[in-house]
């Protein structure tokens, strides 16, 4: 099997801590209405087999909707749920024992802090890095420093895969981020606070790929 490609622009992430309110499947959904291409689905507050049930159910709306749908942390669940691929950080399983449960086909990302991170990576058999924070950001409690986008263009283009942009990253600055060369922006808070979540999904998009158009 061919392994998969990673979409450009906006990476989605469904989060059960962010909108309580909202179910992770029907967090999928809203982001199939805002037909968004890759979506990571990251269960935090639920527990055991519920927990399961909810990342199994997100990843079948998402992949019925033809969104390329990744589950955070958890390989056998990714396996599992006939997800397109995981994304690991480095309380997880080892990104080469990602690649080796999930073989040849399937996406195996890295959350990282530098190029040599993503160099690291890249040996391991990871087909992509999560660079971060880029931003300051209150939903997710990270020890490392925040990069900046200067930053983020040396490490981008140091780096021997392609870079999703992590951290505090909204509409006001997702254009930036794709300037800097990196081949995606995860959106959370700006996302799920919005008060039309697929109309933000599209917008966010869509201002990423103008970031990318040469002016002139």
């Amino acid at each position: 099997m061919p392994a998969l490609q990673l979409p450009r622009g906006l990476y989605a992430v469904c989060d059960d801590g962010v909108r309580p309110d909202l179910s992770l499947p029907e967090q999928a959904r809203l982001l199939v209405a805002g037909e968004v291409q890759v979506a990571q689905v990251r269960c935090k507050q639920l527990r055991g087999r519920a927990a399961w049930e909810a990342v199994r159910d997100a990843v079948g709306v998402l992949r019925r909707g033809g969104v390329v749908a990744l589950v955070n942390d958890r390989v056998d669940w990714a396996l599992l749920s006939g997800a397109d691929g995981v994304h690991v950080g480095d309380e997880d399983l080892p990104p080469a024992e990602a690649r080796a449960v999930l073989g040849p086909g399937r996406l195996v990302g890295v959350t990282v802090r530098n190029a040599d991170g993503a160099h690291a990576a890249a040996r391991d058999g990871a087909s992509y890095v999560g660079l971060g924070p880029l931003f300051p950001t209150r939903t997710k409690s990270v020890t490392a420093p925040v990069l900046g986008l200067e930053r983020l263009r040396r490490e981008v283009a140091d780096s021997p895969l392609p870079v999703i942009a992590i951290g505090g990253i909204g509409l006001e600055s997702i254009a930036e981020v794709a300037r800097s060369g990196a081949h995606g922006a995860a959106v959370l808070s700006d996302l799920w606070h919005a008060a039309d979540v697929p109309a933000r999904a599209k917008l966010l998009h869509a201002r990423f790929v103008l970031g990318e158009t040469p002016s002139g």
